[in-house]
């Protein structure tokens, strides 16, 4: 469903030249879940707004059901760190903002805008605005949002990150939930490992920047997964503790990037 080959990207300004990513090769299949893992400043986030259409490439090549990516798709949806919701407009006409910007029929996506709103637990919140909402609800609400469209690929870039840590879990479990009804494919990036391995089919690991991947780690544990008490509980420990391990081992330096 994506596949980026050879993609690197650099970025050139008045302070000299940073190279955020360099020579990745990755593919996502459909329906897939992959995870994006790495410390801050590893190029996640960019990795993310390539595959968006948002950012060029500097280098290699991303396609998307095998058609290349050169700009910003209607069949891709992109949930942000911030709800980035319109404070003048209601809970109802945020979610119902894709339908106006690419001209589909209003009438028809409010009864899924409220579907998907009660499947989210924010029915009897449609005309409430934005102030009136918390930020767990907000992020909901952005998540409806990005969904409206039926995408057939959801881009998340730490979407729960700004949030409190039960409420993270309780999106997390949500999460779970959509994507194993509606079947997209997402790419998620976080620097968190609980998250990763609580959502992933797999886990792709970046190195320090410039971004590289350091590891693929395949999660082969059943769902519903969570952090309690539960089945799996011990196997989920054991890929969260491998994760951190490998996140802790610093690489050898790149002769390249400390040149």
């Amino acid at each position: 469903m994506i596949r980026l080959s050879g993609v690197s990207r650099t970025f050139t300004g008045r302070h000299g030249t940073l190279e955020a990513l360099r020579d990745i090769n990755l593919d996502v299949a459909e329906g897939e879940f992959v995870a994006i893992l790495g410390r801050s400043g590893c190029g996640k986030s960019t990795l993310l707004r390539l595959i968006a259409g948002l950012l060029p490439v500097s280098a290699g090549q991303i396609t998307v059901d095998d058609t290349p990516v050169t700009g910003a798709r209607r069949d891709i949806a992109m949930l942000f760190q911030r709800p980035a919701l319109l404070p003048w407009r209601s809970v109802l006409d945020n979610v119902l903002l894709p339908t106006e910007i690419f001209g589909w029929k209003r009438k028809e996506q409010r009864v899924r805008a409220r579907q998907l709103l009660e499947m989210a637990g924010l029915a009897g919140f449609e005309n409430r605005r934005p102030h009136e909402l918390s930020g767990g609800m907000q992020q909901r609400v952005s998540l409806c949002r990005s969904l409206i469209g039926n995408p057939r690929v959801m881009l998340m870039d730490e979407p729960f990150s700004a949030l409190d840590a039960l409420t993270r879990s309780e999106l997390a479990g949500e999460l779970q939930r959509i994507h194993m009804d509606n079947g997209a494919t997402v790419v998620f990036v976080t620097h968190s490992i609980d998250e990763a391995v609580l959502l992933a089919d797999r886990v792709v690991v970046l190195s320090p920047r410039p971004g590289r991947i350091r590891e693929m780690r395949s999660i082969d544990i059943p769902r519903p997964r969570t952090l309690g008490r539960n089945d799996h509980l011990a196997q989920v420990a054991q890929v969260s503790a491998d994760l951190h391990e490998l996140l802790m081992t610093k690489e050898s330096p790149d002769p390249v990037a400390t040149a």
